[in-house]
């Protein structure tokens, strides 16, 4: 019938309709498929088809729908295709990229970085410690009298009970120190003991260009048979060539220190070129940099350590005060802000 052969021939010239653009797809599209589309006048001659051939009759159309159906989706994929390899071809693959913005990295924390890494290739390995201590660990055990002005509120941030210890050293703490976790290594350590305990401390300070509530440490401990004052100078001595040059030069002052004895500051000669350098050595030339000294006995005892046997120095140095002078930075403040314009100056740094 002729309605069979138009729908035949219909078929035929869906199978070889080219379509080369997405415009040219769209137009066979509503052509074949949409709701205008050609199929629908043919399907409305249905009730003209014998009866006995209607269902070969629908059985053509779907065929038709079908065929138009995939013949679309072929074109339509191709034509993606052939848009993405022209896309991909024009593109200059030697053309330099589009910059991204550098991170920049903490002066405290590339501080931080540089001292450990001075240290840990002479030995030494990192050990940690919580920042909110008990009294034993953070006074106690490291030989601070109970009358010392350190316990006082004035001076350390109590977060249980307000206020300091008693008897049973049971009070909680914000650590003023990270000497803590040279306690907690003695006691959970046998010598030979050789680390450093970076981290952050509190103190009750009024916050100023050069103070602050809060700090960061980098604290030593070498125990062993034999340790003397000499190897303390000279590990001491490494360090500061290490991070200040090769022509540092240092020397140690007596002082005092409740877990040292002897205990001594030690200062290396920054110069008096400038009347920065002037300012910040006061007029000497030596600066401040660090406390050490050998490690008291007592302290070796409380800890449960054979101060007979073994002998053994520490050292503690404030990362902000070593920032401040790498980087010629003057207000401690500016590296607790959080201030972009101040970070983004260590952007490259690495």
């Amino acid at each position: 019938m002729e309605v069979f052969d138009r729908l035949n021939t219909l078929i035929t010239e869906i199978l070889s309709t080219p379509a080369a653009t997405t415009e040219e797809v769209e137009r066979f599209r509503i052509t074949y498929l949409g709701t205008k589309n050609v199929l629908k006048p043919l399907m409305g001659e249905i009730r003209t088809i014998p009866n006995e051939r209607k269902r070969e009759f629908g059985q053509l159309v779907n065929r038709a729908k079908e065929v138009a159906q995939q013949r679309y989706n072929d074109l339509q994929r191709a034509v993606q295709q052939e848009q993405s390899e022209q896309q991909g071809s024009s593109l200059d693959l030697t053309a330099p990229a589009e910059p991204l913005p550098l991170g920049s990295r903490h002066p405290i924390a590339l501080t931080m970085r540089r001292i450990i890494s001075i240290f840990e290739r002479i030995g030494f390995t990192v050990a940690e410690g919580p920042e909110i201590e008990d009294d034993w660990h953070n006074f106690s055990a490291m030989n601070t009298p109970e009358d010392h002005p350190a316990r006082d509120m004035q001076d350390t941030f109590y977060v249980a009970a307000g206020m300091p210890a008693g008897p049973d050293h049971t009070a909680m703490l914000l650590r003023t120190h990270t000497s803590s976790v040279q306690a907690r290594t003695m006691e959970s350590q046998a010598p030979p003991i050789r680390i450093i305990a970076p981290g952050r401390v509190y103190r009750n300070e009024t916050i100023s260009a050069r103070s602050h509530a809060q700090f960061h440490q980098v604290e030593g401990l070498y125990i062993a048979e034999g340790v003397s004052f000499a190897d303390m100078k000279a590990t001491l001595l490494h360090f500061a060539r290490e991070m200040y040059g090769a022509d540092t030069k240092i020397r140690l002052r007596p002082s005092y220190f409740p877990f040292t004895e002897p205990s001594a500051e030690m200062d290396i000669w920054w110069g008096l070129e400038t009347k920065h350098d002037h300012r910040i050595t006061k007029g000497t030339g030596w600066l401040e940099i660090m406390g050490c000294g050998m490690v008291d006995p007592q302290v070796l005892t409380n800890c449960g350590i054979d101060p007979e046997r073994y002998t053994g120095y520490a050292f503690g140095m404030g990362i902000e005060r070593q920032a401040m002078l790498l980087y010629n930075i003057t207000d401690i403040r500016l590296m607790f802000e959080n201030d972009v314009r101040f970070l983004r100056q260590f952007a490259s740094v690495l």
